[in-house]
């Protein structure tokens, strides 16, 4: 099988399966979509439209609380979900059932440059009544530069009891001890780390990119060379001696993604992706290393697939770790001293924080003023974003319907 990308007058991506009957022909094909995938990026995570029925999701005025049944009518297992609107965080029932809060940053606290109102309020209110507060951030970057950001932006980082990006586990990873964080290792690495087989090719962000790999015991070089491909960013590419940065030539950038995407999925070189979002929530939703991770995925499974090998899609995605929401490693670590049954995780992204608390076992509350949903949101509805997203089967999801326990419009108190 081979494929291609195809938008649709909404701008929505679909991915279509075509049989192909000759090894030439699959070759062919999948070097002639290649490069639409590739220019593609940016539209990777749209969510496709469905025509589930829901029944309506209201969000209730400050003070007030709804509790609701929501049905999707296309979900096989044809079951009822109960989901709550509540209009701030001082809903009683938030505080009653919850002693850890698992905050998403961008999206729910802040926008990039600025605290959405209320938020710095809500924070202190958390910490006043003994609630226990863990960042989870699908940063590629370090700890230390959240806690930057929290101080620019006004909040006490001493009001969170733990912060925790995919940045720092990645890091972890490249160097096998990922265990001290209270996760495990990937076994890829270990082996490769336990080989001296320490080279890697980078999709950087721009900042910092040798110096996080090399602290961590790995050496930048060719696609060739390569033992590990890290994506960390959407903006330049980095063998050691070269870098290419997107805003310079844009279409040399691309040029070169696509040729060293093609080179290392023929190798199948595995991939270490520390940022595991599709889509930055800012104007025009632009792509993110998530992005990265479901292109190469493709690459892999078309470049293996029958009639030249057996790669089936499921297999390719051992090709590709994912650190951070929704993934296990980052929920580990935040709930090791916890109790998952008493823990909640509030993020305005169905595809990181909803379905990452849905596989962890944790209370959701989903934000839908603010964040990555905001504007869909506003122009259909909150369940018909839901519907939208649990009717496609491109997500990280992989085809499990989620749903939130608890929906919002704001990150307030």
């Amino acid at each position: 099988s081979t494929w291609s990308l195809v938008n649709d007058s909404n701008g929505v991506l679909h991915y279509f399966v075509a049989a192909a009957l000759f090894n030439t022909m699959t070759k062919l094909i999948t070097h002639l979509f290649s490069s639409s995938l590739v220019l593609s990026l940016g539209s990777v995570a749209a969510f496709q439209a469905t025509t589930s029925s829901f029944n309506t999701l209201s969000i209730p005025q400050r003070g007030g609380a709804t509790t609701m049944a929501i049905h999707s009518t296309n979900d096989a297992a044809s079951s009822d979900t109960t989901t709550t609107s509540i209009s701030s965080l001082s809903s009683q029932e938030i505080l009653d059932q919850y002693d850890t809060f698992l905050l998403d940053m961008w999206g729910v606290m802040h926008n990039g440059s600025e605290p959405y109102e209320g938020v710095l309020e809500a924070v202190k209110e958390l910490k006043r009544v003994g609630k226990k507060m863990i960042i989870l951030s699908n940063s590629s970057k370090r700890r230390e530069n959240s806690h930057k950001m929290l101080g620019k932006l006004g909040f006490d980082i001493n009001d969170f009891d733990n912060i925790i990006t995919s940045g720092d586990v990645s890091h972890a990873l490249l160097q096998n001890n990922a265990h001290t964080l209270g996760c495990q290792n990937w076994d890829t690495l270990t082996t490769l780390v336990e080989q001296k087989s320490t080279n890697v090719f980078v999709f950087g962000s721009g900042d910092e990119d040798e110096s996080y790999c090399t602290s961590a015991g790995w050496t930048l070089t060719s696609i060739e060379e390569a033992d590990l491909i890290l994506a960390r960013g959407t903006f330049t590419i980095n063998d050691g001696s070269t870098v290419v940065h997107k805003k310079d030539d844009e279409m040399e950038y691309w040029r070169v993604m696509e040729q060293s995407m093609m080179v290392a999925a023929e190798k199948k070189l595995p991939m270490l992706v520390s940022n595991p979002d599709k889509v930055r929530p800012d104007e025009g939703l632009p792509p993110m290393p998530g992005a990265i991770g479901d292109t190469y995925e493709r690459f892999v499974w078309t470049t293996h697939c029958a009639p030249v090998g057996d790669m089936t899609e499921e297999k390719a995605r051992d090709y590709v770790k994912r650190i951070g929401k929704p993934f296990q490693e980052v929920f580990d670590i935040a709930l090791q001293d916890s109790d998952p049954s008493r823990a909640i995780m509030i993020g305005d992204a169905l595809e990181t924080d909803v379905t990452g608390a849905t596989n962890a076992g944790v209370g959701s509350l989903w934000v839908v003023q603010d964040g990555i949903h905001a504007e869909d949101v506003t122009k259909t509805s909150a369940e018909g974003v839901i519907a939208g997203f649990n009717g496609n089967e491109f997500t990280y999801a992989y085809g499990k319907k989620v749903m939130p326990n608890y929906v919002t419009e704001h990150f307030r108190w």
